[in-house]
């Protein structure tokens, strides 16, 4: 089983853009969600598809950590499954932006419904791994529900 640990920031400025080392297409939805888990389908660049479960955080563990199963999925059924979505579509491009240790800062712009949003999250080895903190980072978001795309992705 995977452990997904990940710091999430909102983002203060455009300085991050300079840095950008690649970028793509997200289209994704949730099929499922309960107080345990969230089932969400994505689509990347129209070219690949994850299925993934995520263990919603169980107060134990630090807040920044939780259970993740993922899989690869064909592209065309990966397409039905959004038609099967519970809420809307969160569309958005993931920019890559390097980090220190080897790490990549994933910085989210939103489009459609959260058009003008931009949040950046990191993913880490242990949930009290240091990181630097670039300058165009605003305020941490880390363990907000608000900012979960599963709460994104709710009809309003």
């Amino acid at each position: 089983m995977a452990v997904e640990i990940e710091r999430k920031f909102l983002v203060a400025g455009d300085a991050w853009r300079a840095e950008v080392s690649g970028a793509r297409k997200i289209r994704q939805a949730y099929l499922s969600k309960n107080g345990k888990a969230s089932v969400r389908v994505r689509v990347v660049d129209e070219s690949s598809a994850r299925l993934t479960v995520k263990a919603a955080p169980d107060g134990k563990g630090p807040a920044l950590s939780r259970a993740e199963f993922e899989y690869a999925i064909p592209v065309e059924e990966a397409l039905a499954m959004l038609e099967l979505r519970s809420g809307r579509i969160v569309e958005k491009t993931r920019h890559l932006v390097p980090a220190q240790n080897g790490r990549t800062w994933e910085v989210d712009v939103f489009g459609g419904a959260h058009e003008g949003l931009v949040i950046a999250e990191i993913e880490l080895g242990t949930a009290d791994e240091r990181i630097e903190l670039p300058e165009w980072l605003g305020r941490e978001v880390t363990g907000d529900p608000a900012y979960s795309n599963a709460v994104l992705a709710r009809e309003s």
